[in-house]
């Protein structure tokens, strides 16, 4: 077996020795993995490889893996997890939707229905024996030969994942949390074994009292077949509670990728050609109808609609698109036909985009998590070293051997860190499901712990803080200025160009165009040196009445672009962008939060005090900072982190993606360039600042929720592993308060699902 198409170059890491070399990632799907310390313990097997580094997810099943091709293979990476006792493969390839083969996945059982049909069973057959060993006044003669006959398949049977488990580990001289649960539970079917057959407990007649308390001197006529029986069924609902949260946390992604259509009408010799998606290609035209989903990412050829972006970015509001707009596939058209031309297709489509960051923040590990691993590396031998000792200090001190044994099980039991291993890959499994329903792409779990100690905001303006969809409001000056112009800045993508271009008609061509970013273009038109720009992009003065009317755009906060023609001012386009309209009140959201906005923006200071203060934001109060060039942002973030600031950056072009990556913490709007969400840490599909907002909120809660369930997961082991051994604790109730500490922990993660934007209904 091979990386094959599943293995992705990447431009990470290198090797030990800093040979420069390409690697590769690939995703394993692990299976037969019970509990964190299993992840450990293949982790530490696929490390110590190579030229590999590899990050095993337990509640996703799957290992991610970067390697190099040069040292080790994909084969070596599925072997070395068998070798460890468990199951790894690469992920199927993707392939052409196959009716036959998704009913045959959807019959095969899943482990969720395993594990529900072995608790039913199990749980069926203990009720009995629980009611006989509890209630004295139900023990018939000979009752307790029933008890054995019901407990048996229950600990031998229902308990055999546990066992398993712990035979594998120990085949490799490793301990999980399965060693404790196996061991607990064998000692306790065992000692009744003995107790039956060799010791008082078999005779006609006998009769036994429930205690919570371990009891002295109880002798073998004791047998804990109720223990054996009841701590396998507590533990089994305590897994299959795991599998069915993890189920549910993980359906949000499920549903996000289930999003896009099955097919679509493609143009074909002027006929409309139903094809299945995957047969797009890119430059296909295809028809959207009322009422259909957008196939794929394309721009609008012909019509004009509006589309519903509720399903992929949670925006309530369609958004009106015509000819020349760009849609976003798995999106619905609600209004009239639109002609799109598909521009990506396949892996590249912003869903699959969407999906695999996702799935990307799922698979990795917050800094809190990899403590929890290695707390949880460490505690199996401690807890089995505990109880020895247990057994071996009951036995010097009081010489009760059901005491001692007793209080030794109790600890096996009540020690088991499921809920430790729990409680952060749940979270991050509903916390990342829940943000991407909202349009809101957590990159991975080291952005959580960022999002918390943030405490200054830039937002760049044009985009982020407007719509950046600008306009031509006035020309000024020489007549063939906005014609000789927009030849030039045809050539340029920023939205000042686009909005003069728009107004222009008909272009000439143009000559040597170059651009210098934030400064402006030049070219040679009509066998005339154009530049379009800045006042410092000039070749000379500007005349007093071209000045005036530069001053009162600002004043308005406008843009004025400069034009000079054969080396002389010749005249002034103005454009002019819109707030977005939910700007303002996003960003008293912000403050809310207890962080610091601040506006940054190329214009200069007075368009940029005029935007500024449209939204809330106070330029003497240094809530502004304009005329900053795109090298500058970097310098501006670099400047507040040099002062102490923890900052986030919120942009969304090109030019943005240095200070994206610079920051704290950036945050890339979706409908921005690709570079710019390359460098973030969170993007934002939804294109408004309730989305920024959103992120953080959510960020913040999801960590606040890992946080509280490893407090509860620790502090549930250290406060009753003690009193175990202290003989204080049942083991039928540790197994119980056990079970009952990994329903609290993934029901704690599942209210991340209740989680609502703060933007208001629309």
């Amino acid at each position: 077996m091979s990386a094959g198409p599943q293995a992705e170059p990447s431009a990470a890491g290198g090797p030990a020795d800093g040979r420069p070399v390409a690697q590769e990632e690939v995703r394993l799907d692990i299976t037969g993995m019970t509990c964190a310390s299993c992840a450990n313990r293949i982790e530490r097997k696929l490390n110590k490889l190579d030229g590999v580094q590899a990050s095993v997810n337990y509640a996703t099943e799957a290992a991610t893996v970067r390697f190099d091709p040069a040292r080790v293979e994909a084969d070596q990476l599925v072997a070395t997890v068998a070798a460890a006792g468990y199951s790894a493969a690469l992920p199927a390839p993707p392939v052409a939707e196959d009716a036959a083969a998704v009913a045959d996945e959807t019959a095969a059982p899943t482990p969720e229905a395993a594990l529900r049909q072995r608790l039913l069973v199990s749980a069926a057959l203990t009720l009995p024996v629980l009611v006989l060993s509890m209630v004295p006044a139900l023990q018939f003669d000979n009752w307790q030969w029933l008890a054995l006959t019901l407990a048996s398949p229950v600990a031998v049977w229902g308990a055999w994942p546990f066992h398993r488990a712990a035979v594998v580990n120990a085949r490799h001289g490793a301990s999980t949390m399965d060693t404790l649960v196996s061991i607990g539970i064998s000692a306790a079917y065992l000692w009744s074994l003995w107790a039956l057959f060799l010791g008082d407990a078999g005779m006609p007649g006998m009769r036994m009292e429930f205690t919570l308390l371990p009891e002295r001197g109880a002798g073998t006529h004791e047998i804990y077949l109720e223990v054996a029986a009841a701590v396998t069924v507590f533990l089994l609902a305590g897994r299959w509670a795991e599998a069915r949260a993890k189920r549910r946390s993980g359906a949000a992604l499920t549903a996000l990728l289930e999003l896009g259509a099955k097919d679509a009408a493609v143009l074909r010799d002027g006929r409309e050609v139903r094809v299945p998606i995957g047969q797009l290609v890119v430059g296909d035209r295809f028809v959207v109808r009322p009422g259909e989903k957008v196939a794929t990412d394309g721009l609008v050829v012909s019509g004009s609609s509006a589309v519903d972006l509720s399903m992929l970015t949670g925006e309530s509001v369609p958004v009106e698109v015509s000819a020349g707009d760009r849609v976003t596939g798995a999106t619905v058209n609600v209004g009239g036909r639109l002609v799109v031309e598909a521009t990506r297709v396949g892996t590249d489509t912003t869903l699959a985009q969407l999906g695999r960051l996702v799935t990307q923040a799922q698979s990795g590990k917050a800094q809190v998590q990899r403590l929890a691993d290695r707390v949880s590396a460490v505690f199996v031998p401690v807890v089995l070293v505990i109880a020895v000792a247990t057994l071996v200090t009951w036995l010097l001190v009081t010489g009760d051997v059901t005491a001692a044994f007793t209080a030794a099980v109790a600890v096996l039991v009540i020690a088991c860190p499921c809920a430790l291993g729990l409680a952060t890959p749940t979270a991050l499994l509903v916390g990342t499901g829940r943000g991407a329903q909202l349009g809101v792409l957590i990159k991975g779990p080291e952005v959580l712990e960022s999002t918390r100690r943030v405490d200054t905001v830039l937002l760049d303006k044009t985009g982020t803080v407007t719509t950046g969809q600008m306009s031509l409001v006035q020309v000024a000056g020489h007549p063939e200025t906005l014609r000789l112009a927009a030849a030039v800045e045809a050539g340029s993508e920023h939205p000042i160009a686009r909005a003069i271009v728009a107004d222009a008609g008909e272009l000439p061509e143009v000559e040597g165009f170059a651009s210098e970013q934030g400064i402006g273009v030049q070219g040679r038109v009509e066998g005339r040196d154009v530049v379009v720009g800045r006042t410092s992009a000039m070749p000379g003065p500007v005349a007093a009445d071209l000045a005036a009317v530069v001053e009162q755009a600002e004043q308005a906060g406008q843009t004025a672009v400069l034009v000079a023609v054969d080396g002389a001012v010749a005249g002034v386009c103005v454009v002019a962008d819109t707030v977005k309209p939910t700007s303002a009140a996003a960003i008293g959201r912000l403050r809310e939060l207890g962080l610091a906005p601040v506006l940054l923006t190329g214009d200069n200071a007075r368009a940029a005090a005029a935007v500024a203060r449209s939204v809330g934001l106070d330029p003497d109060r240094g809530e502004v900072v304009a005329g900053v060039l795109p090298a500058g942002k970097v310098d501006v973030v670099r400047d507040l982190q040099d002062r102490g600031r923890v900052v986030a950056m919120v942009g969304d072009g090109v030019n943005d993606a240095p200070a994206l990556a610079q920051a704290d913490l950036g945050l890339a709007m979706g409908s921005g360039a690709d570079v710019a969400i390359e460098a973030s840490d969170l993007t934002l599909v939804r294109a408004d600042l309730d989305a920024a907002v959103d992120a953080v909120r959510l960020s913040r809660r999801t960590l606040a929720v890992i946080k509280g369930n490893l407090f509860w997961a620790f502090a549930y082991n250290v406060a009753l592993v003690p009193l175990a051994a202290l003989g204080f604790l049942n083991p039928l109730l540790a197994g119980l308060a056990m079970a009952a500490s990994s329903v609290l922990v993934v029901t704690n993660s599942l209210r991340l699902r209740a989680f609502r934007s703060s933007a208001p209904a629309a």
